[in-house]
């Protein structure tokens, strides 16, 4: 009988300890508690927010008047019709990213660098840099605009909300 109850205990012992327990233990590794996983969302480069960045090229300092020039922007709208819609859609991603609302994520300079000088933006402005690979490495093409298309391009882009 000793040998029976002995048994007994071990296998309702071995049950115990082997089915359910503490569900701490699975939190558990051999070293300690797990570290909590952050799980942190990284804002793609077409939506991140960089008011300060002026971008690297000729353009250092833009006035924007406090009304939209009807005018300019409608030379602006003329010019990105027959130079960028081979890549930009107005209000969804493409090739390259949508002009729509770039006035709240980029400063008027960033735009105007981005669009005269886009080789030398790619190389050393991060956030050029980082666009570059988000839309897969294409690059944007130098169109060869002038300043005064590029600042009415610039222009038209303020039309768009």
């Amino acid at each position: 009988m000793n040998k029976s109850l002995k048994l007994i205990l071990t296998i309702t012992l071995a049950t115990v300890f082997s089915c359910g327990g503490n569900d701490k233990k699975k939190e558990e590794s051999a070293y300690g508690k797990k570290a909590p996983v952050k799980t942190e969302k990284k804002v793609v480069a077409s939506e991140r927010v960089e008011l300060s960045n002026k971008g690297v090229g000729p353009i250092t300092s833009i006035t924007l008047g406090a009304e939209i020039d009807k005018d300019m922007a409608a030379h602006g709208m003329d010019v990105y019709g027959k130079m960028c819609t081979a890549c930009h859609k107005v209000d969804k991603k493409f090739i390259g990213p949508a002009p729509t609302g770039i006035l709240e994520r980029r400063s008027p300079e960033w735009v105007m660098n981005m669009i005269l000088n886009p080789e030398e933006m790619t190389k050393k402005d991060p956030l050029a840099k980082d666009l570059l690979m988000e839309f897969n490495g294409a690059p944007m093409a130098n169109q060869g605009l002038s300043e005064e298309d590029a600042r009415a391009v610039l222009e038209y882009f303020r039309t768009l909300k």
